[in-house]
């Protein structure tokens, strides 16, 4: 059985600090790698070697195969550990690294690469019990095809990219007379952003939650799921808040849904961490997609099933089974996270920058995973999200009351950050009371722009 004595680290940001503390705690040397705009990165300082693998543009840097393989090989590294983004759903990059002769720490190429397409992806979701959208099994060959299908499913439908995702190359259409253009719109946006024209259609669910599972595999036939995260909270098919457990899955949902995924991933001999993203409307969970990777959003699972992710994506890669069975994982309490973003909280606009000063929220049950720090400048060339801030509480009610007040201590100067927006949807009655869908978010901040207008 291999073990790992020293891992590389292919991300930056608060990802790759919290993939370094999670190898130390294990006794595991770690290597940075990083761009010359990230060369002052608290990841860079932490770890135990670093290496600078290009200019600041992620395409000649974090996105550089040859540069992370090379860097491994002259700092002797045993594995690589993709974080999330970049090369973590590379197909690709993970044939590489272990054609290289290190570990990947992650699930199987053939599995990233059936998730990666989508379209693939509904077939093998479909195949293995999971519950689809109705809608095509495969590509829209012609016109015609699209009415028969939209008419069985019903109107409205959704156009989607069988590539890509961030909502491009997505068009909902409302009736059978839309239906060529928008397929011609979709098809156009598909080819422009993802080099792939391919589109597939589905029932458009009006006002669903977005609902995924988290999913654990040995890759040897054991599987075991930790439970459900509510994503609902999203601006333009982005996540800004999440929660876990969702306010509306009942104990009885949880376990049917749980037992149905964790089979699906059994069947499949799925190895490590990934979620199976479903849409959730009038009890019934319809399938979107699986990611093949951690989530930014684990540590609420972990917060609630006491699970350090991250430990168990190593144990995994090393060959060791599961930790834990399924019969033995309790879902403590209730656990949020706010996504802190260096975005106007208003207009949404980046806002990178020197942090002139810094202070973290502290407490019982708070948590914050972060890179940055006083006198860091924050880089215009990656994602614009600065840090993470977990809160865990008894009650969903408490810990909405320990958020409240995590948020007040929280500070960054020199930069405008969305600390304001959370404090924002946290007063928010219906935020309360747990009623919201993946629309709710956009809705609620249109109606801020229009009291601030008048």
């Amino acid at each position: 059985m291999p073990e790992i004595k020293k891992l590389l680290i292919a991300n930056r940001g608060e990802i790759a600090l919290r993939i370094h503390r999670a190898c130390h705690e294990m006794g595991i040397k770690t290597v940075a790698v990083h761009s010359t705009a990230d060369a002052d990165a608290m990841h860079v300082r932490l770890a135990d070697e670093a290496i600078c693998i290009g200019p600041p543009a992620a395409s000649e840097s974090y996105l550089n195969i040859p540069n992370i393989i090379s860097a491994a090989e002259i700092s002797g590294a045993d594995a690589i550990h993709p974080g999330y983004g970049f090369l973590s759903e590379n197909a690709q990059f993970a044939e590489i690294v272990e054609a290289h002769g290190l570990i990947f720490v992650g699930p199987k190429p053939e599995h990233i690469r059936t998730m990666g397409d989508k379209i693939e992806a509904k077939r093998t979701a479909g195949a293995l019990g999971l519950p689809l959208v109705p809608g095509s099994d495969g590509p829209i060959a012609d016109l015609e095809e699209a009415k028969a299908i939209a008419a069985k499913a019903g109107y409205p439908v959704i156009i989607k990219a069988a590539s890509g995702g961030g909502g491009r190359g997505m068009k909902v259409c409302t009736s059978e007379d839309q239906l060529e253009t928008l397929m011609q719109q979709a098809g156009s946006e598909a080819k422009a952003a993802f080099g792939d024209a391919t589109v597939y259609l589905e029932k458009y669910l009006g006002n669903p939650r977005h609902i995924e599972f988290q999913v654990f595999g040995d890759g040897n036939g054991n599987a075991i799921h930790l439970g459900e995260r509510d994503c609902s909270l999203q601006r333009r098919h982005q996540k800004v808040l999440e929660e876990a457990l969702s306010p509306v899955i009942t104990p009885e949902e949880r376990e049917r849904m749980g037992a149905i995924v964790a089979k699906a991933m059994s069947d499949m001999g799925y190895r490590g961490a990934g979620t199976i993203e479903f849409l959730w409307e009038n009890g019934e969970f319809y399938f979107i997609e699986m990611n093949t990777r951690l989530q930014v959003e684990h540590p609420v699972t972990e917060m609630i099933t006491g699970m350090d992710l991250v430990r168990e994506q190593i144990r995994v890669a090393e060959g060791h089974g599961l930790s834990v069975r399924q019969e033995d994982l309790e879902f403590r309490g209730h656990a949020i996270e706010c996504r802190i973003n260096a975005e106007d909280p208003r207009t949404f606009a980046p806002s990178p920058g020197t942090i002139t000063h810094f202070h973290a929220p502290g407490g019982m049950h708070v948590r914050v995973d972060s890179g940055i720090y006083s006198g860091y400048r924050i880089p215009p060339y990656y994602d614009s999200m600065i840090a993470k801030l977990i809160v865990y509480g008894r009650t969903r009610e408490g810990c909405i009351l320990r958020l409240k007040r995590a948020l007040e201590e929280f500070v960054v100067d020199g930069i405008k950050t969305t600390i304001p927006l959370h404090q924002a949807l946290l007063g928010d009655p219906e935020f309360q009371k747990g009623e919201y869908t993946i629309k709710w978010l956009e809705e609620w901040l249109a109606r801020q722009d229009e009291t601030a207008a008048a």
